[in-house]
């Protein structure tokens, strides 16, 4: 590779990498550095996120958007918890007993701390109504009272039957009467007769007896007609005596409490309820001889507790929510059932909060992948945001038509921040799919997948490692370490003056360091063990890599690496395999034959091309028409392949490779072997850049390594990928002693010149190409098969 015309194109080993200065990391270890607590280098994101927790209107909802590892979760939940402590506390929230309507239960909002001490002071009322009945109708006072309404009853009671027995007796007949029953017995000479005697009177003795009997028991019920009033009234007496003695024994318990609540409408509304229903439920149950203690206070509990749905600290400022999660129930709450003889049943104490509830006036954050994917979720959490109500319902229930009794708890309004955390495909199909989500979600948080490169950025960067280590218990990195993983940052960039934004996959690189200084039982982590770690990754993933080098240097995959050879060159690809991605030489082939055919890409027609790799041979067709079929036709039949690859095909970076071996194959040109080429052309001829040039020249490289390095051999790439390089030492060090070589071409006519050795021709005054250039020798190429089908049709 000593042609001095080539000496323009090729690259010295300072531009394959960026060699950072020590002198921007001025300390001896990373304990020496303050803490870092913000996010490296998301400038645009920061702000956005910033914006959108401040603005205090509706639809001011953020979504994070970005690749995972760019440490947008961790700076979201610690920037929301930062800004989240300076925030008032929101109101506890607390479900409590519907006495009119038991289904509908009501919600009852007190300040933060208050939920759990009202509840406490609940239980308290509980307690000392259990120890006050029923002893309160023990009293003498109580007995006396209801002797005096039993006593009035029986007077009334017995006046009448008095009359009745007076009447009896002067017609010789008596009464007799139990507690239950009142009959009438027929005397004779004072003395009352049983039915055997009374069978051996007289028939008309008999028959006034009857009689007699007939017109007292008229006048008996015409007296007792008013006997149910008396009851009623006698029920009624009892009913307020009842009541009267409740309410004096609950005052004393139940007026403090109204003094206490007296500025919360909502609780002296349920503590007026709450005692008008005691009135009946002390009676009912309290009074219960059958009834055990506990069985007592359950009975209570079930009905008086206040179940508290959302409890907060007082001063605990507003919640911030992560719900890993977000099924409905866990994000809308639920309401929990209980079986009874295989019945269902439920109350307001079996209703649970969801996420929803607990970051009502705070953060909620979720993701959106796991958001999107659980059913019912999405849409009722934008109806929830619009309506600013949080409603529970039962989607699932109504579902399964199971005839279940269920409850409509009492709406509560709802204000609070969600952050939803995704891709960037999500964000887009969202926008495009769901006309409601740009209303919902204003905020776009954009986190990037790299960052510029500057001494500030490094010195931050510096101070997120020393933060993670402190963190997570691991030992400190030595300047040296931290400069590696720059260094290495910027490789996972792909650009010299970038740094990656994948900070977890640095961060993994870090803790498999700390673990292999462990075993060395090194107190400080040095530059070896990043540079350990980082090789052994590598060397854990890279089995498919060494599989197929090996084919390759055992000839089952043909690649040459020397000689010359017509319409065969060497393209360079990236493979992926699971989190490994690696770069592999792959043969292109094109043959040309007289034809009207045109251009056809094997790969397309195999249905292994992919789009974008289709895109690239067709514009490699216009740049042939508009090159060298401007005085013929390029009536030619010709066929491009990359040869034994057996997978899907996608991108156009082959492009470049492409039209060189085609216009080889036209122009009976060799092309060197011992190049790679990588690169995408336009229609003018342009070389454009393409991704993973450095997997790809490293691949190149191990494979002429393998095979011996000559000093001739190299890869061309397009002059756009310049400050992408960021590439191995082995390789830096192969470049600098010349024996590999790395080009950079704008041109298709700059790569051809370099892969045949031949000038490649351009054209002079008359429009013409010399013809002992490999233009010429297209043009007479094309010419002949012009004249060849021009002879076929005469």
């Amino acid at each position: 590779m000593s042609n001095p015309a080539h000496q323009q194109w090729s690259l010295p080993a300072s531009a394959l990498s960026h060699q950072v200065d020590s002198k921007l990391f001025p300390f001896q270890a990373t304990d020496e550095l303050e803490h870092f607590e913000s996010v490296l280098g998301q400038v645009r994101a920061v702000e956005a996120l910033e914006f959108g927790v401040a603005m205090p209107r509706s639809g001011y909802n953020a979504f994070v958007m970005g690749e995972s590892g760019t440490g947008r979760f961790s700076y979201v939940r610690r920037y929301l918890s930062k800004v989240a402590k300076e925030k008032p506390t929101p109101s506890d929230w607390l479900y409590v007993n519907n006495f009119e309507e038991s289904r509908e239960p009501h919600a009852i909002e007190l300040p933060a701390g208050k939920g759990g001490e009202f509840c406490r002071d609940i239980s308290n009322l509980i307690d000392s109504i259990l120890a006050a009945f029923p002893t309160v109708f023990e009293t003498p006072s109580w007995q006396q009272k209801k002797n005096q309404i039993d006593r009035v009853f029986t007077k009334r009671y017995d006046k009448v039957l008095d009359k009745i027995e007076k009447l009896a007796l002067e017609k010789g007949i008596a009464l007799y009467r139990d507690s239950s029953n009142i009959a009438f017995t027929p005397m004779f000479e004072g003395k009352a007769l049983d039915e055997a005697e009374f069978a051996q009177r007289p028939e008309v003795e008999r028959e006034q007896f009857h009689a007699d009997v007939a017109v007292l028991e008229e006048i008996l019920n015409t007296e007792l007609s008013s006997l149910p009033l008396w009851k009623r009234e006698s029920s009624n007496e009892l009913r307020k005596l009842n009541e009267e003695t409740i309410s004096l024994a609950l005052e004393p318990n139940l007026t403090p409490l109204a003094a206490k609540y007296a500025e919360f409408p909502s609780v002296l509304a349920y503590l007026q309820a709450m005692q008008a229903n005691l009135l009946k439920t002390v009676v009912e149950q309290l009074v219960d001889e059958d009834l055990s203690d506990s069985l007592r206070r359950k009975l209570m509990e079930e009905q008086y507790s206040p179940n508290v749905l959302v409890g907060h600290a007082k001063n605990g400022g507003a919640p911030v929510v992560f719900e890993s999660h977000p099924t409905y129930e866990n994000m809308f709450g639920r309401i929990e059932y209980a079986s009874d003889q295989g019945t269902l049943y439920t109350s307001y104490r079996q209703i649970r909060s969801g996420a929803l509830h607990t970051a009502n006036g705070g953060y909620l954050i979720l993701e959106a992948e796991k958001l999107l994917s659980e059913p019912f979720v999405w849409e009722a959490l934008k109806r929830a945001l619009h309506s600013r109500q949080l409603k529970m319902e039962s989607p699932l229930i109504e579902l399964t038509r199971v005839a279940t009794v269920t409850l409509t708890p009492q709406d509560i309004p709802l204000q609070v921040k969600v952050i939803v955390i995704g891709s960037r495909e999500l964000y887009y199909a969202l926008q495009e799919l769901d006309p409601d989500f740009q209303d919902m979600f204003r905020v776009l948080v954009d986190f990037e997948e790299d960052v510029a490169f500057s001494a500030q950025r490094v010195m931050d960067f510096a101070q997120l490692i020393h933060t993670r280590t402190s963190e997570e218990g691991m030992a400190p990195l030595t300047a040296a370490a931290v400069k590696r993983l720059t260094e290495h940052s910027m490789r996972l960039a792909e650009h010299q003056h970038r740094l990656s934004a994948n900070l977890s996959e640095l961060f993994q690189v870090v803790s498999e360091a700390d673990f292999i200084r462990h075993k060395e039982q090194a107190e400080i982590t040095q530059v070896e063990h990043i540079e350990q770690a980082i090789k052994a990754k590598q060397a854990r993933t890279g089995r498919v890599s060494q599989q197929i080098m090996e084919d390759i240097l055992a000839g089952i995959i043909l690649i040459d690496t020397e000689g010359a050879a017509v319409g065969k060159c060497n393209g360079l690809t990236v493979l992926q395999a699971g989190d490994s991605s690696f770069g592999m030489p792959a043969r292109i082939s094109a043959s040309v034959y007289p034809g009207a055919n045109g251009i056809v890409d094997i790969e397309r027609e195999v249905t292994l091309g992919q789009p974008i790799h289709s895109k690239g041979v067709m514009i490699l067709t216009g740049y042939l028409g508009g090159k060298y079929a401007q005085q013929y036709p390029l009536a030619i039949s010709a066929s491009i392949a990359l040869e034994q690859s057996y997978g899907y095909v996608d991108g156009d970076s082959a492009s470049l490779g492409e039209v060189c071996a085609l216009i080889s194959a036209l122009a009976n040109a060799p092309l060197q072997q011992c190049f790679a080429v990588t690169g995408s052309i336009n229609q003018f001829g342009e070389v454009q850049a393409v991704g993973g040039v450095n997997e790809k020249i490293e691949g190149f490289f191990k494979l002429c390594q393998k095979r011996g390095l000559t000093g001739e051999q190299a890869v061309i790439i397009p002059k756009a990928n310049v400050n992408n390089l960021v590439l191995s030492a082995e390789v830096v060090s192969a470049v600098e002693q010349g024996t590999f070589s790395i080009y950079v071409v704008e041109t298709v006519a700059q790569a051809l010149a370099l892969l045949s050795g031949e000038e490649v021709g351009t054209l002079d005054a008359q429009g013409s190409y010399a013809p002992d250039t490999i233009n010429g020798r297209v043009v007479a190429r094309l010419k002949a098969i012009a004249e060849m089908a021009a002879d076929k049709e005469e």
